[in-house]
């Protein structure tokens, strides 16, 4: 019996999708469920798991783009197993012999020219390569004209020539990469985007992970991370503040009583922003399991498109790969985005007195169309303030109860 496999569909608004690349050849056998092959979206990259065991048949090429309920392969359910080879091979490879007479006057002859006028020493040949220089163009001052070591640094290239390499590789991006290449665009061009900065002294939050970190993952079987800390800061910054928390739908401003947070992670196939739904009502714990499952998802390459739509605010983390500072871009529809960054020990004032902290710089990119610049700041302004003083502002004052300990 033939099973046509036919392109599911990756969400309500999804009609099309690419064949990223096929996990499978065609011919072989493959068990039901084994994953065949990866598939784009315009919203994220999943897998195909083969619906039943067979002999598997491709239908569509890597790169084509196929309609969803489109027959992308055929599984032959009769099909037989191949059988694997039990017996190990236990030939010892033939002895090399030692090559005849004629063969080794042949090599004498052939190594006899590498010494000939514009041949190069090992060393010297290695520098004229990386320098990418032809042996040709080169004056030999060696014996019989060899190319020296000192001959190969001396020597500097034509203008205008070059041996080394200049190839060039045209590869077709992904459905998601232009997806998203056409929503950076076009945020850039539909939104009035503004970035406003401060800083925030890290210290606190330092001095509460290394008291309880320890005690919260044996408990919880999570880290206390940075992410929980700037999530709750964001949901109480985003009640201060719901202007910063809603978003333009033609001529209306939809105000969300709820903060669905996007959380930028990096996965196998590119950036992902999986959404953490009503981190209003999360704790500690909560959020840092949410986070954890959710990155989990996007590298193994399991997260579904319901889980990446629906967020009111983004929260990106641009410091796990050391910048300093960036004007991140909105997440539309979305009105707000909150860049973290690295942590730098910096010189600052406390008290009157000069003493090291650790500092981060944030930056929140907002669409000044319906966030006007009294809240953007206030909002920035709030997160620094919960950040910096976390036992009452986030924690109620009692930081074992807060963390579930």
């Amino acid at each position: 019996m033939i099973l046509e496999m036919k392109v599911p569909s990756p969400g309500e608004s999804i009609t099309e999708v690419e064949i990223a690349s096929w996990l499978v050849e065609d011919g072989d056998y493959v068990e039901k469920d084994q994953p065949i092959a990866e598939v784009d979206s315009d919203k994220a990259t999943l897998e195909l798991p083969a619906e039943e065991s067979g002999i598997i048949t491709l239908k569509a090429e890597e790169g084509d783009a196929v309609e969803v309920g489109a027959v992308v392969c055929l599984i032959d359910m009769e099909g037989a197993k191949p059988e694997g080879s039990s017996e190990a091979a236990t030939a010892a490879p033939a002895k090399e012999e030692a090559p005849a007479a004629p063969v080794v006057e042949a090599l004498k002859a052939t190594e006899a020219a590498t010494y000939a006028t514009g041949s190069a020493a090992p060393a010297a040949q290695k520098i004229l390569d990386e320098k990418g220089i032809d042996n040709a163009a080169v004056a030999g001052t060696g014996k019989d004209g060899r190319i020296t070591k000192e001959d190969a640094l001396n020597a500097t290239p034509a203008m205008g020539t070059s041996n080394g390499s200049r190839g060039t590789e045209r590869k077709k991006m992904s459905m998601l990469r232009r997806k998203v290449a056409q929503r950076l665009v076009a945020v850039k061009n539909d939104t009035a985007m503004l970035t406003t900065f401060n800083e925030v002294n890290m210290q606190p939050i330092f001095d509460l992970r290394n008291q309880y970190k320890e005690t919260f993952k044996a408990k919880h079987g999570v880290g206390l991370g940075f992410m929980s800390f700037f999530t709750l800061a964001v949901t109480r910054a985003l009640e201060l503040y719901p202007d910063v928390n809603s978003m333009i739908d033609g001529d209306f401003q939809i105000k969300n009583d709820f903060a669905d947070i996007s959380i930028a992670v990096s996965g196998p196939k590119g950036l992902m922003v999986p959404v953490i739904r009503n981190a209003e009502n999360l704790s500690f714990r909560g959020v840092e399991s949410e986070v954890k499952r959710l990155a989990l998802r996007a590298r193994d390459g399991q997260i579904t498109v319901d889980e990446m739509t629906g967020g009111t605010f983004t929260i990106t983390n641009g410091g796990v790969f050391g910048s300093m500072l960036s004007t991140p871009i909105i997440n539309p529809p979305q009105s707000a985005i909150l860049g973290m960054h690295n942590i730098v020990e910096r010189p600052m004032a406390v008290n009157g007195q000069v003493v090291i902290q650790p500092i981060m710089y944030v930056a929140l990119s907002y669409d000044h169309r319906i966030v006007d610049g009294k809240e953007s700041v206030g909002f920035l302004v709030a997160i620094k303030e919960a950040i910096e003083n976390p036992i009452e502002l986030l924690m109620n004052n009692n930081p074992k109860k807060a963390l579930e300990l």
